[in-house]
């Protein structure tokens, strides 16, 4: 499991979790604090964070975590398509992976390699990926929630 975070002005170290799953109390230690609370100081008011609906995500301490620390939240509906724009950063590490000449054999060389293909990402691939956000979900309205190109 891994998880990593961009902006229009930027991104995130990329955080490998080892040993166990992800938690909601893993999520707040491990990420919300060290990772997004100086991030969206760093951003300023107008910092959003957009996650997905995952259950740790949605868990009560992170929501109250949140709450705490004035983090905005974008909401999703609970069966909403997802166009949420890291997931084409994690479409393009993982054929990026896959593609190698000589591919990760162990988990510590496939953490290697997705730390190589995050750092990759041009900072200018995010920011065109964010500013498709108004195309996208317009897309999604006018499929009524099917298909669509994105």
């Amino acid at each position: 499991m891994v998880w990593g975070g961009i902006s229009v002005q930027g991104k995130t170290d990329l955080h490998l979790f080892r040993n166990g799953t992800l938690t909601a109390v893993r999520y707040r230690d491990e990420i919300l604090d060290p990772v997004v609370r100086p991030y969206a100081g760093a951003i300023g008011p107008e910092f959003i964070l957009m996650d997905d609906n995952a259950r740790p995500h949605r868990a009560r301490v992170v929501d109250q975590y949140l709450e705490e620390e004035s983090i905005e939240r974008m909401e999703w509906p609970a069966r909403s398509p997802d166009v949420n724009p890291i997931e084409h950063v994690w479409d393009m590490i993982g054929r990026a992976v896959h593609a190698r000449v000589n591919p990760p054999r162990t988990l510590e060389q496939l953490g290697q390699a997705l730390q190589q293909e995050w750092y990759q990402i041009s900072q200018q691939t995010i920011r065109n990926l964010i500013c498709s956000m108004r195309r996208r979900c317009r897309a999604v309205i006018q499929a009524r929630g099917g298909h669509t190109r994105y």
